[in-house]
């Protein structure tokens, strides 16, 4: 059966209304949350944005919410298909699709509360545009509940629905890995695991493995200075994060500053330093005079939260780093790594609005922008010095095709190494080139 949507009046230019009176432990204000923040992230708010809008809401609800909303968007197509099939009229208000969404997405992952969350999300939706799609959120969801398994067919012949990825997605990766296409999906579709780097200049791997393990908190060795954690837990579980023992970051994103690996007292350019993690590794593994540059001012102001915590210091200044006349002083570096923007095709299970958000067309301009960078930075790298070029894409137009194009236009470039990390159960997918400047 179809269910039609209550009304044809859209509701999507209204503003919230007021949190209802709901237990901060309830189902339904978590759903409610989480409704919310995918509205956001459906009219293009990144999901960190998005996010904020729980900030002073009960603890206990932004969790429950957090929970429902990155497994909505992890699902990317799946929800959409089934309520194409159920209803005759897409939902013209943002706030009750999202809903919609993550009530499904418990009733497939919470089956033994199937009642309550039914009856937790017609309470939601009664606090949404007046509570005129009460009917219809009700509705849509016995529906579901009794289609559902004709629908496990339906969606098993979607390509979208059932690898949930967009379908420009699949079909690039499948050109670009065509037997590793499948496992790449996979690696998207789970929870990442939870990765820390071990400060060195405070603590060593093993003493550091022996303070979480009197925490009660299993984990292994991981790489050179990394920890992989059983479970994840919250950075105030973890013994002296905030005396700047430990860092939380993925095993992938720490081959930056092993690779690079910059000679002690080497002046050093991180390109696009934000959120400060590789600049705080580079620190960390030698004493150099490092310049951090950031184009985002917010976004640089984490770094020096980040050092400051670590008890590092950098210059950092806000620039964009293809504007040499606002931030070069006219002095070459012996290294730079630019970790530059890109598709995040490859951490997309951290950032799993990345799916709603990017576009086909996103590949092109990126390409774009990473060779105009590639090209200035390169003129401030003294000559036999190494630039480090990093993505954290899959897609092979802006890594190994981006490098290739570069060396053609560079003939004094030398490229010294190449790694393309896919998603696995242990890192991210990052793609690496170490480039060495002719003497």
């Amino acid at each position: 059966m179809r269910v039609r949507k209550a009304g044809s009046t859209t509701h999507s230019s209204r503003k919230p209304s007021p949190l209802p009176a709901l237990a901060a432990d309830s189902l339904g204000l978590s759903l409610l949350l989480a409704a919310r923040v995918l509205a956001l992230v459906s009219q293009g708010k990144s999901l960190t944005v998005a996010l904020l809008a729980l900030a002073d809401e009960p603890q206990v609800a932004q969790s429950a919410a957090r929970d429902v909303t990155y497994g909505v968007l992890r699902r990317y197509g799946w929800g959409e298909f089934i309520l194409g099939h159920l209803m005759s009229k897409p939902v013209t208000h943002p706030e009750t699709q999202g809903l919609l969404l993550g009530a499904l997405y418990r009733l497939d992952t919470r089956p033994e509360s199937t009642p309550m969350v039914v009856d937790q999300a017609v309470a939601a939706a009664g606090e949404l545009a007046g509570g005129v799609f009460k009917g219809l959120v009700n509705g849509v969801l016995r529906s579901y509940l009794r289609q559902r398994e004709s629908l496990v067919a339906l969606i098993a012949a979607d390509d979208e629905a059932s690898l949930q990825h967009p379908r420009w997605w699949l079909a690039r990766l499948r050109r670009a890995y065509p037997e590793r296409w499948r496992s790449i999906v996979a690696a998207d579709n789970t929870q990442p695991p939870m990765i820390l780097r071990v400060n060195q200049r405070r603590v060593t791997v093993a003493d550091y493995a022996a303070m979480l393990e009197a925490a009660d908190l299993a984990a292994r060795p991981l790489g050179k200075h990394g920890l992989l954690l059983r479970e994840a837990v919250s950075v105030d579980a973890l013994p002296g994060f905030f005396a700047g023992l430990v860092s939380v970051q993925d095993a992938g994103a720490q081959r930056a500053a092993e690779m690079l690996a910059p000679a002690s007292q080497s002046r050093v350019l991180d390109a696009c330093a934000a959120p400060g993690g590789k600049t705080a590794h580079l620190l960390e593994a030698a004493d150099l005079d490092v310049l951090a540059l950031d184009i985002d001012a917010s976004r640089t102001q984490r770094i020096a939260d980040n050092l400051q915590r670590l008890r590092l210091s950098a210059a950092i200044k806000v620039a964009d780093c293809c504007d040499l006349d606002h931030w070069w002083d006219g002095r070459p570096f012996d290294a730079i790594l630019a970790d530059v923007p890109c598709s995040a095709s490859g951490v997309v299970r951290r950032h799993p609005d990345i799916k709603i958000l990017r576009r086909e067309s996103d590949i092109r301009r990126f390409a774009r922008t990473q060779s105009a960078m590639l090209d200035t930075l390169w003129s401030v790298l003294k000559p036999g010095g190494r630039l480090l070029y990093a993505t954290c894409s899959v897609f092979p137009e802006e890594n190994s095709a981006q490098i290739d194009a570069f060396l053609v236009r560079q003939p004094g470039a030398l490229r010294l190494h190449e790694e393309q990390l896919l998603p696995q159960n242990e890192n991210d997918g990052f793609y690496y080139a170490l480039l060495q400047r002719s003497a």
